[in-house]
């Protein structure tokens, strides 16, 4: 409280002092309702010690996935979003095994180590990849980490001992494991198989886009059979074409003469099957007499190179 201007200098000193002691229970009072103003500052208030509490409950709940993910497909961005919606807030880490763990309890990848971490990284669901990720999973990993759960199919995986034992065995016993789902029809093996079992085609197509056969690991022989058929394809197709516009013009001649639509149509596709069989008996032949000649002038090349061998000798 601001003090008044000396002007009590006149009054009895009696006065003076109860003035005084007047003006310090108003400061006392001032000074009281001022601490209680600032109390909730000096000491927690109720609402305060619920604060860690909310705290607990907005705190992100860290869940780990970890696999090869080759040829990243559909399926493992599945069971990322799986994993991402286990918990109403999750911070999802992805776990990568690297080249040399992977070729040596898995085999080889199509994909190098830094395409498979690159490859994750681009999904939505991932929050943090974690690189060289091992293949057993470790309470001293799960530690480092500060991970809550490992999120994974059901399906038991062979340790590294080589033994029938789980991967995730100590996930499970400690209560830290979720299951997601597999996504049936896709995964990197059925993609690979997809693309041998159409080797042929996808070998002709990347020869007509520029690819050598070194490029390729063709032997000399196979690229020329596939450069045949290639051509061979070609010319089926082109004979195709033309059948259905002879077709349509025969239709175009059978209105104009008048004729039969229906016994116009029968003549036509006879003659161009009798025409087609034809040409495919010819091509065959061709194909066949290519093929011979080719393994022929191969032999002749094998033969001299064995007859300068010995003469060396």
């Amino acid at each position: 409280m601001t003090r008044l201007p000396r002007k009590r200098q006149g009054l009895p000193k009696d006065d003076d002092l109860a003035a005084d002691d007047a003006g310090d229970s108003v400061a006392t009072e001032n000074c009281s309702s001022s601490s209680v103003e600032f109390e909730p500052h000096s000491s927690p208030s109720p609402v305060a010690d619920t604060e860690p509490d909310s705290e607990a409950k907005d705190k992100p709940v860290r869940v780990y996935a970890d696999g090869i993910y080759d040829l990243f497909h559909f399926g493992h961005a599945r069971s990322l979003e799986q994993a991402k919606k286990l918990f109403p807030n999750t911070y999802l880490l992805v776990g990568c095994c690297n080249d040399e763990v992977t070729h040596k309890y898995k085999g080889k990848t199509v994909m190098t180590e830094a395409e498979r971490y690159e490859s994750l990284r681009h999904c939505r669901w991932v929050d943090e990849v974690i690189p060289d990720a091992p293949w057993v999973i470790t309470e001293e990993f799960l530690d480092k980490h500060k991970i809550d759960y490992v999120a994974h199919d059901s399906l038991p995986y062979a340790d590294a001992s080589g033994a029938s034992n789980d991967v995730y065995q100590f996930v499970k016993a400690v209560g830290k494991f979720k299951e997601t789902q597999r996504t049936e029809g896709v995964s990197t093996s059925d993609i690979i198989m997809r693309i041998l079992k159409d080797y042929n085609q996808y070998i002709m197509r990347n020869l007509a886009r520029g690819y050598s056969r070194e490029d390729l690991g063709v032997s000399y022989v196979k690229e020329k059979q596939l450069r045949v058929n290639m051509g061979i394809t070609k010319l089926r197709e082109k004979v195709k074409e033309q059948q259905e516009k002879v077709g349509q013009k025969l239709h175009t001649v059978a209105k104009t003469a008048g004729m039969h639509h229906g016994e116009w149509v029968e003549n036509a596709d006879r003659w161009v099957a009798g025409f087609l069989e034809k040409f495919e008996e010819g091509c065959h032949i061709m194909e066949t007499a290519i093929k011979d000649r080719i393994q022929e002038g191969l032999k002749r090349q094998q033969s001299k190179a064995t007859e300068n061998l010995l003469l060396d000798e």
